[in-house]
Parts: structure tokens; C-alpha cells; sequence
């Protein structure tokens, strides 16, 4: 239904249905243009919303608007880090190697207003796919259900049940860590975990735990830090005090680093009192002293990953569900046979 302004009547816009369906303008336009990212009860009310205005959409417009931008969005947070830029880089690679731009979102903390907005933001960019790196699951989880718009894939350790992210196997990673040290006789273990609120946390202490049980070790209180070098040295500190343990598993290579210092100025040497393990292989790992024995992710095959599961879904072809990647152990002098 028009509306009267004097004598002359004014044809409903895309924003006045956008407004009865109480979807975005964005929303509207893929309905129009036949996207299958839609949820069906979206459409319908989109539907009703043009019937109900009699809206007729501006071919021009449309046009514009069906023509590919060829650039696909990313989102990262905790993007100092040196996980998530790496996979941020190989992101950037594959995308370019498609023939696509990339427009990026760094978000500075992780929560649903903020991954929410920089979607929106991005969406209105006309991107075509949005790539989310993003290891706070819980936060990415929820912006991404409520987010229809546009085809998203996720890097993280959470899988929701909805969509199968890009992922590693922390939890592999973990026990294989964990097995070394127990394949070289120690008995007692312990792990520094990274902070709460990080699925790949949860993962990372359950691998240990796992490789514990399987070998009838007991599994005492895990340490918990924040993947900061600082966090690593005030728990190692404290790592150093307990003489039953002779290894530590560490969640992340920066953890690690503070605990090698803690247990240098405590006075325990490594590895001939006392291993230690990392993860992530970061450059700095083979230049500690001693150069530390780590999990090394590949972060550019996740970055690639995830631009070849988005471009399947901004080409219509069935989710990508690949297994999730097994990391590799890379043996270097912090770990031996304990003291006898």
C-alpha cells in the first residue's frame, strides 16, 4: 500500500518492508534475490511484508544488487595472538588465490554486541561470506545462529551441532603432549590450562586428563593461566614447589616461556629435573633456552579451510565438513627421562 503525501503518492521502499518484517534491508534484498541462506520463517515475512505494501523493487536497484562484490568478510578476535593471525594470514592467501578481497573486522574483546555488530557492519560491506576466527565459542556461537544473512563458517573449537566449524583437535593434541612425557617415564604430570571461558581450554585439559587415565596416573588440579607468558611464571612458580612432579604440559608456547623462567630461577634445571611441553610451535619456540618440545598447529592449512568452506556455501553446494585437523608433536631439548 502507497502513502499520500499531498497529491502525490510515494511508492514503498525496500527499507519501509525491511520495517513490517522487522528483518534488515540486507534481509530483504536476498529474499528478493533468491539466496538460500534464508531461514523459511524469515522469508515468509519478508513475503507478507511485499505483499502487503505492494512493493515493487527498482530494477536498477536490483541489479545492483545481484552483482557479486567478491569479497568475503573476516572477524578476528584475539588477533595479537599468534594462532589467530596466522590463520588470519592464510585466510588472506586462499581468499586471493579465489579471486577474492577480504575486508577485516578486529575485535579487541569477544562478545555477542561486538561479533553481532561487526557482522552487520560487514553484511553492510555486501560481502558475500564472512570467515569468523574466533576462540571465544560461546560469544561466536550465538551471533552466529541469530545472523541469517549472509553464509558464515566459523574457526574455533566449538561445535554447536548447527554448523560444523573449522577445527583442530585440541583434545588429540593434548593426549599426544601428555603420552611423550609419559612414554619417557614420568609419573607425575601436571598441566597449566588456559583461562575459563575457551572451549579449546576445556579441550586441552581433557586431552591431558584423557592420556592420564589411559596410562593410571592420577591427574591433580590443573594451574590455570590466561595464554599470557606472565600467567606462565606465576604458576610456574608455584609448579616449582611441588617436587613429586617432574613434567608439565603447558596449553599454550607463551605460557610455556613464563614457566621456563619460574622454574630457572627456582632452580630446576630443564630437562635434566624437570620436562616441559608446549602448544602452538610459535617462531620463538626452537630459541628458548632450552628450545621447548611444543604442538604445532597448522594455522595457514585452518585459514585455507575456511575460505574453501565459505566459498562452497556462497556457491550453493552442500556444507563443507571436514575432520577436524590432528596437530603434530615436535621434539626439541625441554623434555627427557625424569630424574632417577
Amino acid at each position: 500500500m502507497a502513502r499520500q503525501q499531498g497529491s502525490k503518492v510515494r511508492a514503498p521502499t525496500m527499507a519501509d518492508v525491511a520495517r513490517l518484517a522487522k528483518v534488515s534491508p540486507q534481509t530483504v534484498s536476498r529474499v528478493l534475490n533468491d539466496y538460500e541462506f534464508i531461514k523459511p520463517h524469515t522469508r515468509d515475512r519478508v513475503l507478507q511484508a511485499i505483499d502487503s505494501l505492494d512493493y515493487r523493487p527498482n530494477m536498477a536497484a536490483r541489479t545492483l544488487a545481484t552483482s557479486r562484490s567478491r569479497t568475503i568478510g573476516v572477524i578476528a578476535t584475539d588477533y595479537l595472538s599468534y594462532g589467530p593471525a596466522t590463520a588470519l594470514w592464510g585466510v588472506e592467501q586462499a581468499a586471493r588465490e579465489a579471486g577474492y578481497g577480504v575486508s577485516i573486522v578486529s575485535l579487541r574483546e569477544s562478545n555477542y554486541r561486538a561479533i553481532a555488530e561487526a557482522l552487520e557492519r560487514l553484511a553492510s560491506q555486501s560481502v558475500e561470506g564472512v570467515v569468523m576466527i574466533a576462540p571465544q565459542d560461546a560469544s561466536a556461537h550465538a551471533a552466529f545462529v541469530s545472523f541469517e544473512e549472509i553464509p558464515v563458517v566459523t574457526l574455533s573449537s566449538y561445535e554447536s551441532g548447527v554448523h560444523k566449524p573449522i577445527m583442530l583437535d585440541s583434545a588429540e593434541g593434548s593426549r599426544i603432549a601428555t603420552r611423550h612425557l609419559i612414554d619417557l617415564g614420568h609419573r607425575v604430570i601436571r598441566h597449566v590450562s588456559g583461562p575459563a571461558g575457551f572451549t579449546v581450554s576445556e579441550s586441552r585439559v581433557q586431552g591431558w586428563r584423557d592420556a592420564v587415565s589411559q596410562a593410571q596416573l592420577v591427574a591433580t588440579e590443573p594451574l590455570a593461566g590466561d595464554w599470557t607468558a606472565e600467567s606462565g611464571y606465576v604458576v610456574g612458580a608455584e609448579l616449582a614447589r611441588d617436587h613429586r612432579a617432574t613434567a608439565v604440559y603447558v596449553a599454550n608456547d607463551r605460557m610455556a616461556q613464563g614457566v621456563l623462567l619460574a622454574l630457572h630461577e627456582a632452580g630446576r634445571r630443564v630437562p635434566e629435573d624437570f620436562s616441559v611441553v608446549g602448544f602452538d610451535d610459535v617462531p620463538e619456540a626452537a630459541y628458548l633456552i632450552p628450545p621447548l618440545t611444543t604442538i604445532r598447529q597448522d594455522f595457514t592449512a585452518l585459514g585455507r579451510r575456511c575460505i574453501e568452506a565459505v566459498l562452497a556455501l556462497i556457491n550453493g553446494e552442500p556444507p563443507l565438513e571436514p575432520e577436524p585437523l590432528i596437530p603434530n608433536l615436535i621434539v626439541r631439548e625441554s623434555t627427557a627421562p625424569p630424574p632417577e
